[in-house]
């Protein structure tokens, strides 16, 4: 089975305090879907397009989890306290597998 992942580039935050929160409220909530994080903010260095201020990547075991997580009134409740001083890109994609 394809893992699946999300995939959130930051284009502006205008309060720290409200995407630590949030940040702090969710990471159980998607730990609780079997979410495991892979990027989260760090060193990084723009080569093409769009210059983004943070990126977050999680991994779930599979695309339906990552949806089902996304959708949960937890989350969405979550994602509530900074939704309205957070700008960012955020999608959802199945994995790819060569094997």
């Amino acid at each position: 089975m394809k893992k699946g992942y999300w995939i959130s580039l930051y284009i502006e935050v205008n309060d720290q305090e409200n995407l630590k929160r949030y940040a702090e409220t969710v990471t159980p909530i998607i730990k609780s879907y079997g979410g495991v994080p892979l990027v989260r903010g760090g060193k990084y260095q723009t080569f093409d397009g769009d210059d983004f201020n943070r990126t977050v990547i999680w991994e779930f075991p599979n695309y339906e989890k990552a949806l089902e997580c996304h959708d949960s009134k937890e989350y969405q409740a979550g994602w509530d306290i900074a939704k309205n001083t957070t700008l960012r890109h955020m999608q959802i994609v199945e994995g790819f597998n060569t094997e």
